[in-house]
């Protein structure tokens, strides 16, 4: 038993991935079956033509574990509160709580105890915490649902019980399976026996178009990828037509599909976002831990009590920690969500919206996301390449009187209902017999009896095969109707076969999927048509397929590089179909890059040159997410927009990945953005709305910060030199209260306009210069009011220190509540811009608060006391030079550094 168990632990952890994120041993073993013949493969899985034994099967699921591939979940409800609260401010505020609780409450004398501090730091940790907990259950429980995950079985051959079925989970290997049109792939497996098999690989390759499946062994190549072997389908991709038999490979996480998975499951790579708050958390700390020892020990000095100066340097730290960061913050970015949500935006991860907004560079797939994911009948030409309705009318035909499972082609062409009753297909056309559709000969006919009495083959099919069959061609007639006898025929000479390559070829480069139309007319007979009726034809001309691109796409991709966001399309489908898509929605591109090419490129050379490519081909999944990598590793917020399996490991290493509803559970999981539609305009807002949201995330840094600074540099001259504390701890805290319930409607206000047109990222450096050279400017307005209550009200002894911080403190509130409305704009406060109503409201609130306080009841309890009304007019002056000033520092900031939030 336990030699069974190290030996599934071995094959489980086994191989190292290769570059198609598939792992060397599951990718070898593949190779190999696809070179054996059906009695090779039997033979190498330990299996018979009857299938396993239940006794065999039993042994093999041991052996090999069941079929399940590993997944991301959401954490429980319990983990995702506790994540809410690790943040580096919450962090220092507990510090302080549990410091003030230490001081003021238990070390305090009986009846002296004071919960102050302690329940205003505890309500704010709180607040934003929660917040933050609700918004991001809310948003994952919705992603959860999404999901739908339904039990799946497949149709399994056992040697005693014969065809049953089973659930995909029990599924092992050695295991024959019956696939049918519809049924998903549960499992790598090798194709025994197949008719008319085509499979779509979409979601592993992002290629548009099914491609043919067949039994027949396929020689070793041992540096060929496992996806282009023709006879190997891979676990969750789906048949669209025919059927086969087939014999499960590998289960679980050795497939394809579970290598990808496993890839993706465990620690998410730190976005842009996750490392702009540590940055700018850690400068606030490391100023914060040099400014607060500093004033604790002047004050201790000056005035020789030290207990005393030990709650005024808590209460200074309190002052300094932007505690409203978390919360401010997470409103913001709940705000956010809410309002996304509303425009059928799911948003999983608070943090994705500041990142959309920061983001510089958007990747998407292809399929799905720039087409419309559906195989439309593009072009219908004549020989000569001109459009021609009678091309169309002879495909239609063709198409309508097929039997059995129509292909995506077939689908497309038959869109064209408006020539149902105008050819009258069944009044006039009835059909006689069909040649189905095979491998080999890569082409399909329909036999129809015509009102003349005569039969008529029309044959479809692949380029270079019908063009063998052809011996005339139809020269078109000037009305294009759909008529035989007027039109002239002429043969298929040398020059006319090289005009109809050379179209192909035409068609091909503009990444279309190209096929033949042909007929022939019979006499009336009795006996059935074969292949062998398919030859001498008429040649009547193309038609040509494609899954074209959306018609929002071109509006969308231009709205984002209005934006300043670089459009670049990482895509598994091949390079021709590709450049055609992005010719048709305005990305312009110089070079692809393909899949085989960025493989022997260093990370090194393939950052020298990423910038200047737009787009890249033929992609395996685990290269989509090394250009991701590489952008990051240049200073870029990349966002990336895909839908299936290849792109989950993209999704999970950007900093913004964006799925859509009808992506694979894989992908979902891997997303922070879920969109209910498939719409880039829907991104354009998300990206203005992200950018809004990190200006007014911005603008309460860069205020608190420069109010805080300020403030700090008053305090340290204050402490130097008067003989008494320039604010009373309490006071202190009421006056940062304030300040900050004035805050709290930031997340309402509006940016200027020239804020949203380019991404927005954090800058601790910006936010530390800014803090410097705005932060001092209150202080001299600070000192001015000092000079004031000391030297023009006699505020100068500890007898008349309730005055001096009565002063101090309304002076102090309004300049920090007025210099909201200084920084939130580049332009002329109250002149060239306002603020959003809320923000008006509230800051008026504020500072009417702040000048009633000293006159109320509460005055007592804060030691204020009210002020001569002569304080008034010199106040004015005061707070009108601290705007005058700041307007005149901002003008020369900003040509200085061409910056300002």
């Amino acid at each position: 038993m336990l030699s069974t168990v190290k030996k599934t632990i071995r094959y489980r952890i086994a191989g190292i991935n290769n570059g198609n994120g598939l792992n060397e041993e599951a990718a070898a073993k593949l190779k190999k079956a696809g070179s054996h013949t059906t009695e090779g493969c039997l033979e190498m899985l330990d299996t018979s033509a009857e299938g396993l034994s239940a006794e065999q099967a039993a042994i093999h699921l041991r052996r090999y574990g069941v079929n399940e591939v590993q997944h991301e979940k959401a954490p429980s409800w319990f983990r995702q509160l506790v994540a809410a609260f690790i943040n580096p401010f919450i962090g220092i505020l507990l510090i302080i709580a549990i410091i003030s609780l230490i001081m003021d409450v238990w070390t305090a004398a009986p009846g002296e105890q004071d919960y102050k501090t302690v329940v205003m730091v505890g309500v704010m940790v709180m607040v934003s915490a929660l917040l933050r907990f609700f918004q991001e259950y809310r948003s994952n429980r919705a992603a959860e649902q999404l999901k739908g995950m339904v039990k799946t079985t497949a149709t399994v051959l056992r040697k005693d019980s014969g065809k049953q079925e089973t659930d995909i989970s029990h599924i092992v290997p050695g295991d024959i399976i019956f696939l049918s049109a519809g049924d998903m792939i549960p499992a790598d497996c090798r194709i025994l026996h197949s008719k008319d098999l085509f499979v779509s690989q979409a979601m592993l390759t992002g290629e548009s178009l099914p491609v043919e499946k067949n039994h027949q062994p396929v020689p070793f190549v041992p540096g060929a990828s496992p996806l282009d072997l023709e006879n190997i389908c891979f676990m969750g991709t789906n048949v669209v037509s025919g059927a086969a038999t087939a014999i499960v490979i590998n289960t679980g996480n050795q497939t394809y599909f579970g290598s990808l998975s496993k890839s993706i499951v465990g620690n998410r790579a730190e976005t842009s976002f996750d490392k702009g708050v540590n940055k700018v958390s850690y400068l606030l700390i490391r100023f914060m831990l040099i400014m607060v020892p500093l004033i604790f020990i002047i004050n201790g000095l000056v005035k020789g009590d030290w207990m005393e100066a030990l709650l005024f340097a808590i209460a200074v730290a309190v002052g300094l920690t932007p505690e409203m960061l978390p919360m401010i913050v997470t409103a913001n970015l709940a705000k956010g969500a809410v309002t996304m949500s509303k425009r059928k935006v799911i948003v999983k991860r608070l943090n994705a919206i500041q990142n959309i907004g920061a983001m510089d560079v958007f990747c998407t797939d292809k399929t799905g996301t720039l087409t419309l994911d559906k195989i439309v009948l593009e072009r219908h030409l004549n020989i000569f390449g001109e459009d021609d309705e009678e091309v169309l009318k002879w495909a239609y035909l063709n198409s309508y009187h097929q039997t059995g499972l129509k292909s995506l082609l077939d689908l497309a062409v038959l869109e064209h209902v408006e020539l149902h009753d105008y050819l009258r297909v069944e009044e006039h056309f009835q059909k006689i017999d069909e040649i189905p559709f095979d491998f080999q000969r890569r082409r399909m006919s329909v036999v129809l009896n015509q009102q003349n009495g005569k039969h008529l083959l029309i044959c479809k099919g692949a380029v270079e095969e019908m063009l063998a069959l052809c011996s005339q061609a139809f020269l078109p007639g000037a009305d294009k109707d759909l008529h035989i006898e007027r039109d002239a025929i002429v043969p298929m000479d040398a020059a006319m076969r090289e005009r109809i390559l050379h179209t192909s070829r035409k068609l091909n480069e503009e990444g279309l999927r190209v096929l033949l139309v042909a007929i022939r007319e019979f006499e009336p007979r009795e006996i059935t048509y074969s292949v062998a009726d398919e030859k001498d034809l008429v040649l009547t001309g193309f038609i040509g397929f494609l899954d074209p691109a959306k018609p929002s796409a071109k509006a969308s991709i231009e709205a984002l590089q209005q934006l300043g966001v670089a459009v670049k399309v990482l895509t598994g489908d091949n390079d021709i179909v590709t450049r055609k898509i992005c010719r048709d929605v305005g990305i312009s591109f110089d070079r692809v890059i393909l899949g085989a090419e960025l493989d022997k490129l260093t990370d090194d050379q393939l950052r020298e040159q990423i910038d200047e490519v737009a787009v890249l081909a033929k992609l395996s999944p685990l290269q989509k997410a090394r250009v991701v990598r590489v952008l990051q590793s240049k200073g870029h917020t990349v966002g990336f927009m895909g839908d299936g399996i290849n792109d989950a490991a993209a999704l999970r290493d950007a900093d913004v990945g964006i799925s859509v509803d009808t992506a694979v559970d894989i992908a979902k999981e891997s997303a922070d953005i879920i969109l209910l539609e498939k719409d880039l305009m829907v991104l354009r807002k998300g990206v203005i709305y992200g950018r809004r949201t990190f200006g007014n995330i911005i603008k309460y840094i860069k205020m608190t910060a420069s109010s805080n600074f300020g403030n700090m540099f008053s305090m340290l001259g204050a402490s130097a030199f008067l003989p008494f504390l320039p604010m009373l701890p309490v006071q202190l805290l009421v006056q940062n209260l304030l300040y900050d319930i004035s805050q709290v409607s930031i997340p309402w206000d509006k940016m200027d306009e020239d804020f949203l047109q380019t991404p927005r990222k954090w800058d601790a450096a910006g936010i530390q210069r800014f803090m410097l050279w705005i932060g001092p400017i209150s202080s001299i307005f600070d000192y001015a009011t000092f000079g004031l209550m000391f030297w023009i009200f006699k505020a100068n002894s500890p007898a008349h220190q309730s005055l001096f911080q009565s002063g101090w403190f309304i002076e102090g509130l309004l300049s920090q509540t007025l210099i909201v409305h200084m920084i939130r704009t580049r332009q002329i406060p109250f002149v060239q811009s306002w603020a959003a109503a809320p923000v008006v409201a509230l800051t008026s609130l504020i500072m009417l608060i702040g000048i009633i306080l000293p006159f109320s009841p509460f005055a007592t309890v804060l030691k204020l006391e009210p002020l001569p009304f002569s304080y008034f007019p010199w106040l004015i002056a005061i707070l009108t030079g601290y705007c005058v000033l700041t307007q005149l520092v901002k003008k020369w900031y900003i040509r200085k550094f061409a910056e300002w939030l």
